[in-house]
């Protein structure tokens, strides 16, 4: 059986007077990544990482490693551990909701980590449910902070099926703008066949976002290789891609829509299977 997920933050979401206890959990991980370790090829030993003194040539004690701001090259400021007391926030375990915004206005640069927020403690449920399906009917997502993790960090809150979701938010300084990408690119008109085609094959490939129809590839060859390792087998390595014949933009459209239309007849010509029926008794 597999363990209880633990709660990774405890606390109250705050809205005005109502205060609902919940636990946040993490929603994404890489735990489940296929991971390495460094290892001296001679001799099989995992290897040992060590901070080493550039002058000295010598490994650095835990206790002289201290953290430093790089003034100029090769001069720094001293930081101590106590020097930081005073510029992190008190926890106080509250997030502490003080808007609520669209959902569409959310710009998704501004996300960062996912967690899943539940009520947590006796009677929680019901404020829980309130605040979920009042934000759920009004098609908004609230903006709350807290003290999460030793940082002051905003957080997205938005309805999502029977819970809440929240993402940790990056604040304004740490998101690039979009101008420094996008402001070089021309202004190009598309008409005719050429957006005519291109919007027959986004209609052709349309489906609904399905999480499980997408697989980590290069996890499961990474996974495959290791196998292929422990077991003794033969690892093939595929040839590299032969890259197509540049073609111009017209006739790139028109053989995707040809090759769609293909695809899309062959599927209607074959039969379908039939229900495999149960056997009596």
């Amino acid at each position: 059986m597999a363990a209880a997920p633990r709660a990774q933050w405890r606390g109250s979401l705050i809205l005005g007077a109502l205060s609902v206890p919940v636990a946040l959990y993490t929603a994404a991980s890489t735990s489940e990544r296929t991971s390495f370790n460094m290892v001296n090829r001679a001799t099989g030993n995992r290897l040992r990482r060590e901070l080493i003194d550039p002058t000295t040539d010598q490994p650095v004690a835990k206790e002289d490693q201290v953290k430093g701001y790089e003034l100029d090259k090769d001069q720094f400021v001293l930081i101590e551990e106590e020097d930081f007391a005073g510029a992190l926030p008190e926890a106080d375990k509250k997030l502490a909701i003080g808007q609520f915004v669209d959902c569409k206005e959310v710009d998704p640069a501004f996300l960062d980590k996912p967690y899943y927020v539940t009520p947590s403690g006796p009677g929680a449920e019901a404020s829980y449910a309130v605040l979920r399906e009042a934000m759920r009917n009004r098609g908004v997502a609230a903006i709350a902070h807290a003290v999460l993790f030793r940082r002051y960090r905003a957080v997205l809150l938005r309805a999502s099926g029977p819970g809440i979701i929240a993402h940790t938010m990056n604040f304004d300084y740490q998101v690039r703008s979009s101008a420094a990408a996008f402001n070089d690119l021309p202004e190009i008109e598309i008409k005719g066949e050429m957006l005519d085609l291109a919007k027959h094959i986004i209609g052709s490939k349309r489906g609904t976002f399905d999480i499980e129809g997408f697989t980590d590839r290069y996890e499961e060859k990474v996974a495959e290789l290791v196998r292929a390792k422990i077991e003794g087998r033969e690892i093939h390595v595929p040839k590299p891609a032969q890259p197509t014949n540049v073609v111009n933009l017209l006739d790139a459209l028109r053989a995707s829509a040809g090759a769609l239309a293909k695809q899309d007849k062959a599927a209607k010509r074959e039969p379908r299977k039939a229900a495999p029926t149960r056997k009596a008794g």
